[in-house]
C-alpha cells in the first residue's frame, strides 16, 4: 500500500550526505499519490454527490495522462536498459514495477467507489444507471431503435482473417473484440472481430422522457447498448462474447527543433502520431477470457503487468458529461461570488486605477475580468502604442485572443508569444497562432530548446511624460475557464523596474542578443535556480547566527534535488520550513537530524492549487515571491519563467496572511510523513473545522457586500 516506508539512518545533519537516494522520494510515485488524494474527494461525504463524480472522473483522466506520459518514457528507458534514476536512484524497472502495484490499486479502488458507493448514491437521488437486465420493454425498444439510427450507420466491425488484419486502434478510444460462431455469407467460419466506437459517440446515453420514471434522470452506458445488439453488426452469426477494452498509448511529441525550419509545421505532422504511438496500459471488461485478453496483449505489445481489469465503462472521465446532463444545484459546489478590487470596474479607466496602485489578484476569489478589460481597454485606447503577451493554455473560443486580435485591427504593435508545445493544448494554440497571425499580430513560437511558461502581458502607453510599461504578471494561464476552477495570483502594475524587466523579458524572447540584466525578476533559464538558493541560504545563515528564520513555499512540484538539499541544509542549521505542494514532492519531511523543522502539507479541495508563492522571513525584512515556476528541473533549466518580488507592504501582508491561512486548514489537507505515506489533516479536540478555500470564498463575498 503505497511507498514502501524508506531505511533511514539517523545521523547528524553535519556527518550525513544530504544527497543520499534515501532522503528522496521517487517523482512518479509521489505523483500517482496525488491521484489517490484525487479519488479521496471522490469518497469525501462532505462534497456534493456529483462534484464527487466529478472528482472521480478527474481522477481517471489524470491516471491518464501519467501513463501516457510518465509511464511512457520510463518503459522507453527500460526498454533501452537505462540505468540512471533520479535523486531516489530507483532504475526505471523497478519503478515500473511500483507503479504497476499501486496503480492496480488506484483502478480497482475507482471502480470499486463507482460501483458499491457513487452509482448506489445518486439512484437514491434519481439518477439511474440503467443496467440492461433493468430495462422495460419501452426502454429496450428505444434504444434498440436508437442503435439501429444513431450506431449502426457509423460502426464498422472489423472480422480478423488474413484479409482483415488487425485494425489501428487510436489511443483511448472505445473499442470491443467479440467472439463468433457461425459461417457467414462467403461460408467462412466465425471467429474473432474488433468493433471500433467512433469517438463522436456519447458513452453515457440520457434516456429522453417519456422513457423513464417520475423525475428521474435514467442513463444507459453505450457499451450496454453496444453488448445487448451487437449481433446486427454480423447477420446470422451467433456471438458468443463481446468485451470492451481500451489502449493507452505513448501520447509525448518529439520534435528536433533544431533540424526544422517551422516548428508550427512540425508540431501538426507530430500530433497525428500521437494517437497511435506505443501501447503502454490495456484497459479490458473483467469477464474477459484470459485467451482473448492475451491476444490484445500481443498485438500491443504488452506484458501481463500492463493489463487493467475493470468492471465498469473503461474510460470513467465520460461521465463527466452526467455533470452537465443533470441540472440539480443541490447536487453540485454552490455558485459564489467573485471580487472585483475598488477602481478595477469596467467603466473605470484601469490604467489610472494601476498607475496609482498595485492590484492582486487572487482567482477564482477574485474575477477574472479585471485582466480581460486590462486587454480590451488596451485596444480602444488611442494612447496605447503596443501590446505583448506569452500565452501557454487559453482554450478555444478565448475572450483573451479575441482582444489581441481587436488590438492588432486597431493598429496596435501585438506581438503574441505562442507556447506550441503546451501538452495535449498544441491543436488548439496552432489555430490561435493562425488566427493572431491573420489579425497582423507578430507571432512568434518562444526560444529553441526551451518552452516559454512565463504569464506576461505588457502594454505601452503614451502619456504626457512619456512612454510608460503597464504589465501583468501571473503564476497560472490566460485561460478564463481555468480562472474559475484554479487559484492563481496575478499582479497589475505600473513599477517602472518591473515594467523594464518585462520588456527586457520579451526582447529575448522575440530577438537575439545576450541576456539583459534584470532589475527585479528572477528568471529562469539564467537566474531563478540561483537566486533561491541564494536566499535559501540566507535563512540558514541567519539561523546559524541564532536569528530567527523562516521559509514557506507554496506551489505544485517540489522535485529538483539541489532546492532540496538547500532545504535540508537550512532545516538542519534550524530554519522552520512549511511547504504546501499540492502534487509531487521528493523531499522527505521530519528526519531525524535532517528535515525535523521541514513541514509538508498538500491541499485538495473544490479549487485546483496552482498559485506560486515563496516567503523568507528575512531577518524582519520579509520577501515575497510570485512566481510561474515549479521547483522542478524543468522549470529551472528548461523553460522561460518568471519570479517577481511583491515590494507594495499591503499586498506583500495580504499574501503571508493567506499563506498561513493555508496552514491552518484542517478540513482539506493532507500531511506527508518521512516514509512517503500522506495522512489527511484533522482538526484537534476544540478546534474548529477550518478550510482555507470557504474562508476565502466568504472574504470575497463580503468584500463586494461591504466594499
Amino acid at each position: 500500500m503505497g511507498e514502501a516506508p524508506a531505511r533511514i539512518e539517523q545521523q547528524p545533519a553535519t556527518e550525513r550526505d544530504l544527497h543520499d537516494p534515501a532522503l528522496y522520494i521517487n517523482r512518479e510515485l509521489s505523483l500517482l499519490e496525488f491521484n489517490h488524494r484525487v479519488l479521496e474527494q471522490a469518497k469525501d461525504t462532505t462534497n456534493p454527490l456529483l462534484e464527487r463524480l466529478r472528482f472521480l472522473c478527474i481522477s481517471s483522466t489524470n491516471l491518464d495522462e501519467f501513463f501516457e506520459i510518465r509511464v511512457a518514457g520510463l518503459m522507453q528507458k527500460a526498454e533501452v536498459g537505462a540505468i540512471q534514476g533520479g535523486a531516489d536512484q530507483m532504475q526505471p524497472t523497478e519503478v515500473l514495477a511500483a507503479i504497476g502495484e499501486r496503480a492496480h490499486e488506484l483502478v480497482d479502488e475507482q471502480y470499486r467507489v463507482l460501483n458499491d458507493v457513487l452509482i448506489p448514491q445518486l439512484a437514491d437521488e434519481g439518477i439511474h444507471f440503467v443496467r440492461r437486465s433493468e430495462w422495460t420493454d419501452e426502454q429496450e425498444r428505444w434504444l434498440r431503435n436508437y442503435f439501429e439510427n444513431e450506431l449502426l450507420p457509423v460502426i464498422s466491425p472489423m472480422g480478423l482473417d488474413p484479409a482483415h488484419p488487425f485494425p489501428r486502434i487510436l489511443n483511448k478510444s472505445l473499442n470491443f473484440i467479440v467472439s463468433l460462431r457461425g459461417k457467414d455469407a462467403f461460408g467462412r467460419n466465425g471467429g474473432t472481430a474488433i468493433v471500433q466506437a467512433p469517438r463522436a459517440l456519447p458513452r453515457v446515453i440520457q434516456l429522453p422522457p417519456g422513457k423513464k420514471g417520475n423525475g428521474r434522470h435514467d442513463f444507459v452506458f453505450l457499451t450496454s447498448v453496444i453488448h445487448t445488439f451487437v449481433e446486427q453488426l454480423f447477420p446470422g452469426m451467433r456471438v458468443r462474447g463481446c468485451y470492451q477494452f481500451r489502449v493507452t498509448r505513448n501520447s509525448d511529441l518529439f520534435v528536433d527543433e533544431e533540424e526544422v525550419d517551422d516548428l508550427l509545421l512540425a508540431l501538426e505532422g507530430e500530433l497525428a502520431s500521437r494517437r497511435y504511438g506505443d501501447g503502454v496500459r490495456l484497459e479490458i471488461a473483467d469477464n474477459c477470457p484470459d485467451d482473448m485478453a492475451d491476444f490484445l496483449l500481443r498485438r500491443f505489445g504488452l506484458e501481463r503487468d500492463s493489463l487493467y481489469q475493470v468492471n465498469g465503462p473503461v474510460n470513467l472521465n465520460r461521465l463527466l458529461a452526467v455533470y452537465d446532463l443533470v441540472d440539480r444545484a443541490d447536487l453540485k459546489y454552490p455558485a459564489f461570488q467573485q471580487a472585483v478590487p475598488t477602481g478595477m470596474h469596467p467603466n473605470a479607466s484601469i490604467f489610472d486605477t494601476i498607475a496609482r496602485r498595485d492590484i492582486l489578484l487572487h482567482h477564482p476569489f477574485d474575477s477574472f475580468t479585471p485582466v480581460l478589460d486590462f486587454l480590451r481597454q488596451a485596444a480602444g485606447d488611442p494612447k496605447v502604442l503596443a501590446v505583448k503577451q506569452t500565452l501557454y493554455r487559453t482554450g478555444p473560443d478565448s475572450p483573451v485572443v479575441d482582444q489581441l486580435v481587436a488590438a492588432a485591427k486597431a493598429g496596435k504593435e501585438v506581438t503574441v508569444v505562442v507556447e506550441l508545445r503546451a501538452r495535449f493544448d498544441e491543436q488548439e494554440n496552432i489555430t490561435l497562432a493562425n488566427r493572431l497571425q491573420e489579425a497582423g499580430a507578430h507571432v512568434v513560437y518562444g526560444i529553441v530548446g526551451y518552452k516559454t511558461h512565463a504569464k506576461m502581458i505588457l502594454v505601452v502607453r503614451r502619456e504626457k511624460r512619456g512612454l510608460r510599461n503597464y504589465i501583468h504578471l501571473g503564476t497560472g494561464n490566460y485561460h478564463t475557464k481555468t480562472a474559475r476552477a484554479y487559484t492563481d495570483y496575478g499582479l497589475l502594475s505600473a513599477n517602472r523596474s518591473l515594467g523594464q524587466d518585462v520588456h527586457n523579458m520579451f526582447l529575448q524572447l522575440t530577438s537575439l542578443g545576450r541576456v539583459p540584466a534584470m532589475n527585479r525578476l528572477l528568471h529562469a533559464p539564467f537566474t531563478l535556480h540561483s537566486g533561491l538558493l541564494d536566499r535559501i541560504a540566507a535563512e540558514r545563515d541567519r539561523a546559524r547566527a541564532g536569528e530567527p528564520a523562516r521559509i514557506i513555499a507554496k506551489l505544485n512540484s517540489l522535485v529538483e534535488p539541489k532546492i532540496i538539499a538547500a532545504l535540508y541544509e537550512a532545516a538542519a542549521a534550524g530554519v522552520s520550513i512549511d511547504l504546501i505542494v499540492r502534487g509531487m514532492c521528493c523531499l522527505r519531511p521530519g528526519v531525524e537530524g535532517i528535515s525535523e523543522n521541514i513541514r509538508v502539507r498538500s491541499l485538495v479541495g473544490r479549487f485546483l492549487e496552482h498559485t506560486r508563492v515563496y516567503y523568507f522571513a528575512g531577518g524582519g525584512q520579509p520577501q515575497v515571491w510570485l512566481s510561474s515556476a515549479d521547483w522542478m528541473e524543468r522549470n529551472f533549466f528548461r523553460r522561460v519563467e518568471t519570479c517577481f518580488p511583491i515590494e507594495n507592504r499591503r499586498i506583500r501582508e495580504r499574501l503571508v496572511r493567506e499563506l498561513e491561512s493555508y496552514l491552518a486548514d484542517n478540513t482539506q489537507a493532507w500531511l506527508l510523513s518521512s516514509d512517503g505515506r500522506y495522512e489527511r489533516a484533522v482538526a484537534a479536540e476544540g478546534e474548529e473545522p477550518y478550510s482555507v478555500q470557504q474562508a476565502l470564498l466568504a472574504e470575497a463575498a463580503e468584500s463586494q457586500q461591504n466594499p
